[in-house]
Formats: structure tokens, sequence, C-alpha cells
């Protein structure tokens, strides 16, 4: 951890609390076997929405207490307020930001490029957030490289080191959420830096063009055309709202400043669906729109599930939300890049934030994809490094729902299992199906800490 704000940002020895049992000679009394210690439940991106709470209905304020971490900047008011005249009914700003760069730095690729061909774009998207002229708006950039002037775009996601040459942030920016009274309780917050600024990549892009005159020399005289791959709908619809606001506002603002070649850039919405079979027949039809960038998947998952078809049409894939470590490997020919960083980065935010409430035990719940699995697997391994051996840590997977429904899932034998395990800490790694779990834990009887 490189940057903390808040009252504590190292992780504390975990024998920092624990019980007494002291049993008065001459008695006969047996502790009562079906008392549980209370369980303080933790969560995730996934689930740590001011709209998760309407997931258990009747139950709401089972969430109150509930603390988790996200990828989140302190966002100034004045980007909230724009993010806002997009869409009023704006509750949350998680990955908006990430949404906002994703497409600012496509669209300077393409002006710098000189070309709407996806392959020249993917040559100056990592180069757009390193050495070069730093600017940080959509119009003092564009002209920057009107001009035929290198840029080192910094924006609300992106604001202390450029891409690495895997296309992903090299440093983060972590939030601590609390839930109070069914909702986010923005008072708590803390942030809390992670990564390092020698990770971000030397390499020098191919040389910048300069805009010739009102419009470019492209051979087909296409537009800059960007599509949306997002979660309007499946069990992670709750990260939609601020995802489409934010690239929303980017795409607005690019054209107000005169767009990318002489041209307004366009956009096709289009959604994932959480939902690989979705995501697949949206990627198809963007194809077949000459998209040349995709601005998603919002899963991890999704994006692995589509990948090889974006590469294979020759598209760029570009997700403001995917934190599978795992995708800073994949093979994607050089045309898949994210602005939200890999979960290597949250594993040890997450890990720091349950220590600090010193549990003997701790129950990891995650997802079985690529996403749950890979931050279960970095949050199991930092809290080995804390001293938690195998017999104080226990990993449950489940199978995603085929929709986003908080019943979805029969989590009703996990709950059982966690009960009998007796924990102090549960950390829930998964979407809306989350309120499955929460809801199953107080149906078997455990006490969930508000």
């Amino acid at each position: 951890m490189l940057v903390t704000r808040g009252p504590r940002a190292a992780i504390l020895a975990a024998g920092a609390a624990f019980l007494l049992v002291i049993s008065a000679c001459g008695t006969t009394d047996k502790p009562d076997e079906t008392a549980t210690s209370q369980v303080r439940l933790y969560g995730t991106d996934g689930n740590m929405f001011n709209s998760f709470p309407t997931e258990l209905k009747e139950r709401a304020d089972l969430v109150d207490g509930m603390k988790g971490t996200t990828p989140l900047t302190p966002l100034t008011d004045d980007f909230k307020e724009r993010l806002r005249a997009v869409d009023p009914t704006l509750a949350d700003f998680l990955y908006a930001a990430e949404s906002y760069d994703a497409v600012m730095i496509s669209a300077l690729a393409a002006q710098l490029a000189g070309s709407t061909d996806p392959a020249d774009i993917a040559k100056q998207i990592v180069g757009v957030t390193t050495n070069g002229q730093r600017c940080s708006d959509a119009r003092t950039c564009l002209a920057l490289a009107r001009a035929g002037q290198d840029v080192e775009y910094r924006g609300p996601s992106l604001t202390r080191a450029g891409f690495t040459d895997a296309g992903e942030p090299a440093t983060a920016s972590y939030a601590t959420l609390h839930f109070d009274a069914q909702k986010i309780n923005d008072a708590k917050t803390e942030f809390v830096g992670a990564g390092t600024e020698a990770g971000a990549s030397t390499k020098a892009p191919p040389k910048p063009k300069k805009q010739r005159g009102g419009k470019n020399d492209r051979s087909d005289g296409s537009p800059l055309i960007l599509g949306g791959l997002l979660p309007k709908t499946g069990d992670l619809s709750l990260a939609y709202p601020p995802q489409g606001a934010g690239a929303a506002l980017a795409v607005r603002e690019i054209n107000a400043a005169g767009g990318v070649l002489g041209e307004s850039m366009v956009w096709i919405d289009g959604d994932d669906g959480t939902n690989p079979a979705v995501a697949k027949a949206t990627v198809a039809s963007h194809i077949g729109k000459n998209v040349q960038v995709i601005i998603g998947a919002g899963a991890s998952g999704i994006s692995r599930a589509v990948l090889p078809d974006v590469v294979a049409a020759g598209r760029i894939l570009f997700s403001p939300s995917n934190t599978d470590s795992g995708l800073s490997k994949v093979d994607d020919q050089g045309l898949y890049f994210r602005t939200a960083p890999p979960d290597s980065l949250q594993g040890r935010a997450l890990a720091d934030v349950m220590l600090r409430d010193g549990p003997h035990k701790i129950v990891l719940v995650a997802r079985k994809d690529s996403y749950g699995e890979g931050l279960q697997e970095t949050v199991r391994a930092e809290l080995e490094r804390a001293g938690f051996g195998g017999d104080r840590v226990k990993l449950f997977t489940y199978e995603p729902p085929a929709d986003a429904a908080a019943d979805a899932v029969d989590f009703s034998g996990t709950a059982k299992e966690i009960k009998s395990y007796g924990p102090e800490a549960v950390l829930i790694i998964g979407f809306a199906e989350s309120a499955g779990l929460i809801r199953a834990l107080d149906d078997a009887g455990v006490s969930i800490r508000h």
C-alpha cells in the first residue's frame, strides 16, 4: 500500500481479539451449543452498491455493518455533477470514472493514430497514458493530439501513473465502503493506494499523425464507432448505471470538443447480459456494424468468453471493470485493455479490511468463475501471509445463477456449513445473487453483526 487515508492501513495482527470461556468450579452447567458468535459480513465491487440492499427486500437491514472494497478513486464534485447531468437518478459512482477513461483513451488513441483501424488504435492506447504532454480534459487532449503532439492522459480514474505494457493501470486506488441504514455511508469511506508508478510502460508508441484539415485522409471515410458491452441486464446489472453514465459523458464531451478525426464519434449501445450467449450476440452485432472499439464487458468471465471472437474480428475490447488478474496474461494479440486494476491489488486491501476487526476464523464465499475464484485465492494467500493457516480459513464456491434473482442459488446448505464452522467474518465475492447467501445465513440462525 502506498497511500492511505483513514484510521489505519497496515494489516493488523490477527490475534487482536479473542474470547475466553470460563467454567465455574463445582458447577455442572454446560455451554449453550446453540449459541453462535456474531458474524461480520464483507463484500466486494460486485455487491457494494447502494442498490444492493433492495435485493434483500424486507430484510434489507441485514446489510447494515457490512464492509467491502472496490476500485475507486476519490471523485471531484464537478465530475459527479457532470455524471448526474447525464443520469439524474445516479446513486452510485463505481466504475463510472473507469468507463469515462476507457472511452476517452480510445478516442485519443484514434486521433493520434490518424486512423479508425483497430490495429492502429491499439498501438497507441498504452502510449496515450505515458510519456507525453500531460492533459486531463477532452478539449485540451484532443487539441494536442490533432497537432501531432503525444499526450499523457490523466483522468478521473487514472490519476497517478499510466498503463503497464499489458494495457492496464500500474497503480490503483481502492475504497473501503460501509453500509449504514441500508446505504453506503460516504463519511466512513477510506481510500488506499496500491501498485507502483515504476510499473508503467516506458515503450514509445508510434509517432503521432498531425491532422491535416477538417477531415482525415482515411480511405473509407468512416467515423470512430464505439460499441457498449456493459451489464444492462443480468446479475451484474447493479453496476450498469454508473458505467453507462461514465461512457455517455465521455462521448458527449469528446463530440463537444470537435470529435475524432474531424467527425463526431458514434456510440452504439449494447448489453452483455452478464451472460456469455447474450454477450457473444452483442459482439457479433457490433462487428457487423463496423464497431472498432468495444467497451466492456462488465464481468471478467464474460470478457474471457467473448475475447476470442473480438480478436478473430480484429477489434479492440476495452473493459472498465474487469479485475481478474489472469487477464493480464491472456492471449489477446494486443487487443485487450482495461482501466480497472487487477485483483492482485484488491486482494491485499480486502485482507486488510477484515484483519482490522481481529477475527479468529474467516469464510470466503465466491462465484465459481474467473473473477470469484481468482479474487478468493488472492485474499486467501494474503491471509496466509498474515498468519492464517488452513484451519482458520474456509473456502466455498457456487455456480453463478442463470438470472439475477436473489434466490437464484440455493445457499441453504452452505449457510448451515458456515454456521457449523463458526467464523467471525464472511466475505462474499459475488454480484446481486449475494443477497441470497445473506438471507440463507439469517434463515440458518447466524447472528449477523450490525
